[in-house]
């Protein structure tokens, strides 16, 4: 209603069971009540005013022939009151005119999505974590009661979702104060002696037992003092610092990650908030973060345990490091939150497979997988970055171009990117045990049945390689010929292979590695690579037989320069020349 310059929207109010209780009704009740207390009517008027919202004439328009005192609210108005007023109020004002549009038409009630988010039928609910992940006009308090309602299902959904506000995740439950950074160490050592020893594999128990003896060093090693007849001097003797002693006993449980017996003494013996507190603390160490991302994901795979992850606070945590702009937390990050979402995803990611694009949730089916394999010395989250140090802000640097660059050109495709250890020399290997694991064969085998679990063969593939990748990929599908019920469809589903220097006829890296045996003592992978290796002859003969059969499709590159291999400034090599790079 208009009256003079000034006009006001009177708000009704939604009881419980639905009913309009219309201003009529209000005025008369309000005057039986004036009337029965004696409250001076200037106050109940001052009062009642207040309750009013008003507004000058000229945030009118199409005002009525018949009544000028009556019209609707301009688009200046409507954004006004939208930005001013809570959604929910905003919501139930009346406009005068009936054509006039809902100032709120667009709000989304929470108890509504989230009523939808509880319903039997899959497909509401997956529209649901949608329709909340992407409202944006709930206020804060909105937003963390909604948290709080949330289930866990519906939870791991809205972190798998692209563009999630953070304020729909609650923070991890407190964590009780500890005496100091020692206690931390203590922690990580009881955990480990209470893992199995017993008939598991050599290189757990290594790493087991390095852990434990570095532990054990250290703590003998905290203070003390000599005494030489007078006041007492604090001794030096070598401590190595906490946080090497931390990173070795990650090193250790990521091992035993791998196991769901494993798992079970950890979570039971409260490693979720054991890793959570380190986390707080080794915040500015990559290499302890990224281990404590890397155990969780690998937890993450076993079902039974998404109950205990998720009360302890870890979803919002991965929901958090999936943003990361450090590839390696990042992507492991989204490992653990794909092998949760067992409402939209049926593959599991072991440890060393890894979803690089789409990470999120995605309606759109994949036409087809790319998947990177890296080489010698080289790693997922290192050998396809364009260069060090870069926090992918910039489009135009990445420290990962498979994931930043190549959904850009192909966004129906699901690329992906396998990890495994190699090593130059016995020297630096991490574990010097079971040298059978190393080879090509071995590799290629444990890598397809991981990528088979993955999804691996249910559409197109094209395979990208670089240096000993390469082969792996050439033994991968011979092992998928020789045992085509297992493998059989991914032989079928690989369409190409783009190969980057890969020694399809030995490297002279081998061949320099036996000059100096005594002193280099190469890997098993790196004597491999030999140029009379028998291996290397069958899997370029195996690999002619596909592009002759028209049934495969591949691209070559060379290198061109000299490579310095890390054992000296004098010390490069033409790691693969052109004759061995080219098939």
């Amino acid at each position: 209603m208009l009256k003079r310059k000034r006009a006001f929207i009177r708000a009704l109010t939604v009881g419980a069971f639905g009913s309009v209780v219309l201003y009529s009704t209000l005025k008369c009740g309000l005057d039986k009540f004036k009337k029965q207390l004696g409250i001076p009517t200037n106050v109940l008027e001052k009062e009642k005013r207040k309750t009013y919202i008003y507004l000058e004439k000229q945030h009118y328009k199409n005002q009525s022939f018949d009544d000028p005192n009556k019209g609707f609210l301009s688009q200046k108005a409507r954004r006004a009151i939208k930005e001013i007023l809570p959604a929910p109020i905003s919501k139930f004002i009346l406009l005068v005119d009936k054509n006039s549009v809902d100032l709120a038409e667009d709000y989304i009630s929470p108890w509504s999505v989230l009523r939808e988010a509880y319903s039997r039928n899959k497909n509401i609910r997956l529209k649901a974590v949608e329709s909340i992940a992407a409202y944006k006009d709930w206020n804060d308090a909105e937003f963390h009661t909604l948290a709080q309602a949330l289930d866990s299902t519906t939870c791991i959904g809205l972190a798998r979702t692209n563009g999630v506000d953070q304020r729909l995740f609650l923070s991890p439950p407190a964590l009780p104060e500890i005496a100091g950074e020692e206690e931390i160490e203590d922690m990580l050592r009881e955990l480990l002696v209470k893992l199995p020893q017993r008939d598991v594999e050599k290189c757990i128990q290594h790493f087991t037992s390095g852990a434990l003896n570095l532990s054990d060093e250290q703590k003998q090693n905290r203070g003390g003092l000599w005494c030489f007849g007078g006041s007492g001097i604090n001794y030096t003797r070598h401590i190595r610092p906490q946080e090497e002693v931390e990173l070795l006993c990650l090193q250790a449980l990521v091992k035993h990650s791998h196991f769901e017996e494993h798992c079970q003494v950890m979570v039971s013996s409260g490693v979720l908030q054991l890793l959570e507190r380190i986390r707080k603390m080794r915040h500015y160490h990559p290499k302890i973060q990224q281990n404590i991302v890397r155990i969780v994901s690998n937890i993450c795979l076993y079902e039974k345990f998404h109950t205990q992850i998720y009360q302890s606070g870890w979803v919002s945590l991965l929901a958090e490091i999936s943003k990361s702009p450090y590839a390696p937390m990042r992507i492991q990050a989204s490992r653990g939150l794909a092998n949760l979402d067992r409402e939209a995803m049926k593959e599991n990611f072991e440890d060393g497979v890894y979803v690089l694009y789409p990470r999120h949730r995605s309606k759109l089916k994949p036409e087809a997988d790319i998947i990177f394999v890296h080489g010698l010395m080289g790693g997922a989250f290192y050998s396809w970055r364009q260069q060090d140090g870069v926090s992918g802000t910039d489009k135009n640097r990445t420290d990962c171009w498979p994931e930043d660059w190549l959904p850009i050109d192909l966004p129906g495709c699901r690329v992906m990117c396998v990890e495994y250890d190699t090593n130059l020399s016995e020297w630096m290997s991490l574990c010097p045990h079971e040298l059978e694991r190393r080879t090509i064969s071995y590799r290629s085998r444990i890598l397809l049945e991981k990528m088979m679990k993955a999804g691996i063969g249910e559409r197109p593939i094209v395979w990208v390689a670089h240096s000993m990748g390469g082969l792996i990929i050439k033994r991968m599908l011979a092992d998928a010929k020789i045992n085509p019920k297992d493998f059989g469809k991914v032989l079928k589903q690989t369409k190409g292979i783009v190969f980057y220097s890969t020694p399809h006829f030995g490297s002279q890296l081998a061949n320099y590695s036996r000059k100096i045996r005594k002193l280099f003592f190469p890997s098993v992978e790196v004597m491999e690579l030999s140029h009379d290796s028998p291996q290397l002859s069958l899997l370029n003969d195996y690999l002619k037989e596909l592009v002759s059969n028209n049934s495969l499709n591949v691209l070559t590159f060379g290198e061109m320069q000299t490579t310095n291999i890390g054992l000296g400034a004098y010390i490069k090599l033409h790691i693969v020349p052109p004759e061995s790079a080219g098939l």
